[in-house]
């Protein structure tokens, strides 16, 4: 028999889980199976990071873009900016 605090549990993350916007990426480490190779994907100290040759050139690449889009709202702003649309600060 299960206990009633358990079940309590259980329909609770069922609806959090119908809520992802309340959850926040800090960090996270992936491999994306690309068409050509496998690559690392992590985001660590708002900073996203690919191995593939792409992203070594623009700091940004689809393999990190399809990872934006899937997690969408889970994570932080700063996180779904690519360096592209950062426009550089005058000093």
């Amino acid at each position: 028999m299960m206990r009633s605090s358990l079940i309590g549990k259980i329909e609770k993350a069922k609806r959090y889980a119908q809520e992802p916007s309340r959850i926040t990426f800090s960090g996270l480490a992936a491999v994306f199976h690309g068409e050509n190779d496998d690559h690392e994907l992590s985001y660590s100290s708002g900073e996203w990071r690919c191995t593939c040759h792409f992203f070594s050139q623009w700091k940004i690449c689809s393999h990190v873009m399809a990872l934006q889009e899937i997690l969408g709202k889970m994570l932080p702003k700063e996180a779904l900016v690519s360096p592209a649309e950062i426009q550089p600060t005058e000093e």
